[in-house]
C-alpha cells in the first residue's frame, strides 16, 4: 500500500473519470467526505452501476460541474440528462463488462474492502460484480477499508500492496429492506412457484414477487441458486430447508440487512463472482434446469418484453435480464419466467399490451418468450403459434382489459 490518507477524496481532481462503489458496497465514508468538501467533485465524472432505491449518493447534487455515468435511470440521472451532465449508455450487464475490460481505463477506481488479513489480503466485502473487471486496469486504485465488511470467499481479492491510497474507517453499511408483501405479490409469486421443480437452480432479484415466490417454495427441496444478486428471499428458502445444503452458491452481490449478511458469512459454499461469471450465458446454459425469474414493465401479445420504459419514460436498464434469458433458454430443462402485475395505475393501464410501441423499448425479443406470470395465472408461450400465444396472454391480463386486447389482436391478426 503506497499511502494511507486521511480522505478518499484526496484522489479526486477535475477531469478525472472515477469508478465508485455501489449497491451494498456503496461507501458512506466517500459520500460524507464529498458532502463536507463538495469542491472535490468539481469536474469529476463519477461512474458506477447505481440502482434507484438502493444507492443513496447523488453525485450530481454535490457540485454543478460534477458529471455522472450510469446504467440505470434515477431521479439524479434524469436531471443530469436534462442538464447535459449525465450519460446513460445502452448496455446490459455483459456490455458493461466489455466496456470495463476493453475501453479506456478509469483514472481512479474506488472500492470498499474488508480489512486485510495477516497476509495483507482484503476481501471485496458484499459486492464483487464489477470492480474486479476494472481494478487492475485503473490508473489509480483507492480503497475504503471498513472493519464492518465480512470476509466472504471470492475469486477477487486485493493485496494492500496494490492500493495506491487507503483510508481505514468504521462506517455504516448500505442496508436494503425488502418491501412488504401484498395480496397481489403473493398471487403472482404463487403462480411463479408453480413452475419450479425440486432440484431446479434459481435466479431471482429483489422485490415482492421473489419474496412471495420464496415463501411459496418452502416445501420444495434441493433447490440451488446462481445469480447476480442474493437477496432477502434466499433467507426464507434456506430456513425452510428448500435449498440444497451442499450445492455451490455463486452471486455478485449480497443485498439485504444484517440477517442476510450473517447467513452469507456462515455459508462456506458461497462465492462472490464478477458479472463475467454470473451472467455468462454459456455458463448458465451448462446448468441443468436453470429457472430465471425477472420482472418487466409490459409484455405484448407477440411475447416481446419491455423491462425498461413506462409511459415514454425510461425507468430502468436492461441489466442482467438478456444474459439470464439467453442462458436459461439454452439450459437443459431451463425456464425463463417474466412476472408482472396485470395492470397499473389502479387498474386503468394494462401491462399486457397489443404491441410494444413508440413509448416502449424491446428488452427481450419475441423469440425469447417462454412463460409470463401475472396474478391471474401463467401463459406458457414456448412453441405456441402467433394466435395461440396472443390468446394465452389475453387470458392472464386484467379481466377489464381482455375485451380490448382481444379486439386489438383480431385487427392485428387480419393484417399479419
Amino acid at each position: 500500500m503506497h499511502k494511507m490518507s486521511a480522505r478518499l477524496i484526496d484522489a479526486l481532481a477535475p477531469g478525472l473519470k472515477v469508478w465508485v462503489p455501489t449497491l451494498s458496497n456503496e461507501s458512506s465514508l466517500l459520500a460524507d467526505e464529498l458532502r463536507r468538501d463538495p469542491e472535490r467533485a468539481s469536474g469529476v465524472t463519477f461512474a458506477g452501476v447505481q440502482f434507484p432505491g438502493i444507492d443513496r449518493t447523488d453525485y450530481l447534487a454535490l457540485h454543478p460541474q460534477a458529471r455522472l455515468r450510469g446504467w440505470f435511470m434515477s431521479a439524479a440521472m434524469r436531471r443530469g440528462l436534462a442538464e447535459g451532465r449525465a450519460e446513460l449508455p445502452s448496455q446490459d450487464y455483459l456490455g458493461i463488462a466489455r466496456h470495463l475490460r476493453e475501453d479506456e481505463p478509469y483514472d481512479v477506481a474506488i472500492a470498499q474492502l474488508s480489512l486485510p488479513d495477516a497476509q495483507g489480503w482484503c476481501a471485496p466485502g458484499l459486492a464483487a460484480d464489477f470492480v474486479p473487471l476494472l481494478w487492475q486496469r485503473a490508473r489509480r486504485r483507492v480503497a475504503h477499508l471498513n472493519p464492518r465488511l465480512p470476509r466472504l470467499p471470492s475469486t477477487f481479492r486485493v493485496h494492500v500492496s496494490e492500493i495506491d491510497l487507503a483510508v481505514e474507517a468504521d462506517a455504516p453499511l448500505n442496508d436494503f429492506a425488502e418491501p412488504a408483501l401484498g395480496d397481489l405479490e403473493k398471487r403472482i409469486g404463487a403462480h411463479v412457484a408453480g413452475l419450479v421443480r425440486d432440484g431446479d437452480t434459481l435466479q431471482f432479484g429483489i422485490g415482492g414477487v421473489p419474496m412471495s415466490m420464496a415463501h411459496a417454495l418452502c416445501s420444495h427441496r434441493r433447490l440451488r441458486f446462481h445469480g447476480g444478486m442474493l437477496s432477502g428471499a434466499f433467507i426464507a428458502l434456506w430456513q425452510a430447508g428448500a435449498m440444497d445444503r451442499d450445492a455451490a452458491l455463486h452471486t455478485g452481490v449480497i443485498l439485504g440487512g444484517a440477517e442476510l449478511r450473517e447467513l452469507a458469512a456462515a455459508l462456506p459454499q458461497l462465492r462472490l463472482q464478477d458479472v463475467g461469471f454470473t451472467h455468462d450465458p454459456a455458463r448458465i446454459a451448462a446448468i441443468p434446469r436453470f429457472v430465471a425469474v425477472n420482472g418487466a414493465v409490459e409484455v405484448d401479445l407477440f411475447g416481446q418484453v419491455n423491462a425498461e420504459r413506462a409511459g415514454g419514460l425510461i425507468q430502468a436498464g436492461a441489466g442482467g435480464l438478456p444474459a439470464f434469458a439467453q442462458g436459461a433458454l439454452a439450459s437443459p430443462g431451463g425456464r425463463l419466467v417474466i412476472a408482472l402485475p396485470a395492470s397499473a395505475k389502479g387498474g386503468s393501464v394494462s401491462r399486457i399490451v397489443p404491441a410494444l410501441g413508440a413509448q416502449s423499448l424491446v428488452t427481450l425479443p419475441r423469440q425469447l418468450a417462454d412463460a409470463v406470470a401475472t396474478e391471474h395465472g401463467v401463459a406458457e408461450l414456448r412453441g405456441l403459434s402467433l394466435h395461440a400465444r396472443a390468446q394465452a396472454l389475453i387470458a392472464i391480463a386484467d379481466p377489464a382489459h381482455r375485451p380490448a386486447l382481444a379486439a386489438a389482436w383480431n385487427t392485428m391478426a387480419a393484417r399479419l
